[in-house]
């Protein structure tokens, strides 16, 4: 399995509140984001990972330290994008086009037992050939501008929704596709598509089978406040 993660970020708000280091070097459970997913990626038999940053010498650092280590495959780029959906477009660019692949944001911080369960779980319906991604999505809402997620009963994604009188899941940004969503996601770019959540609603319209795969509990790292959270989820 090809892995991808979006670290292009500004974190201006981490900033804002005084954290003085880019978003993926941001220190969670003892690691830097960047490098805690870079791990379990290798640890789930990665056999590509693809990165795209913002032009940042200290992230740079990092990722050509874990180049030079050859624990995995990976290449990066360097891009300033005005979104996570232009950030999946630069990194489509360094994709195998021709293989599934499992995408995050690097901010996302979840339990490293359920994304292996995840990942065995999307290989397993790759191989039966019972959908065209599946989405990782939690029942915990803690976003300030969640997206909900529409599941039928067997938890067919049948909606992404921006309000939800009844929810329960939202989107956890943890993404799993086959290469036939890079097809939606060229055509987003064309009509001038912005935002990852419109992205996943082409998807949808395009005819993609989505499945949603529930994790306890996915959090981001917006804010400072948020470090402690991620501190306590992962001790827990």
């Amino acid at each position: 399995m090809q892995y991808a993660i979006i670290a292009a970020g500004e974190g201006s708000r981490l900033a804002q509140e005084g954290v003085d280091v880019a978003k993926p070097l941001v220190r969670v459970g003892g690691e830097a984001l960047l490098d805690r997913l870079l791990r379990i990626f290798s640890q789930a038999g990665a056999t590509q990972v693809s990165v795209v940053c913002r032009p940042d010498p200290q992230v740079q650092q990092r990722l050509d330290w874990w180049q030079r280590q050859r624990a995995l495959p990976l290449r990066y780029i360097t891009r300033c994008t005005p979104s996570s959906m232009h950030s999946m477009y630069e990194l489509s660019r360094l994709l195998d086009t021709a293989q599934p692949f499992v995408l995050t944001t690097v901010d996302t911080v979840f339990r490293e037992e359920e994304f292996m369960s995840y990942v065995a779980d999307f290989e397993r319906l790759l191989k039966a050939g019972d959908a065209d991604g599946l989405m990782g999505v939690t029942d915990y809402i803690d976003d300030e501008k969640p997206l909900y997620v529409s599941t039928d009963a067997e938890q067919r994604i049948v909606a992404f929704l921006d309000r939800d009188d009844r929810p329960r899941y939202v989107s956890g940004g943890i993404y799993g596709l086959t290469p036939r969503a890079l097809d939606t996601l060229r055509g987003c770019m064309e009509r001038g598509t912005h935002r990852m959540r419109n992205y996943q609603r082409a998807l949808l319209a395009d005819g993609l089978r989505l499945k949603a795969w529930p994790f306890t509990k996915v959090l981001d790292i917006d804010h400072a406040g948020d470090i402690v959270k991620a501190e306590v989820f992962l001790q827990g």
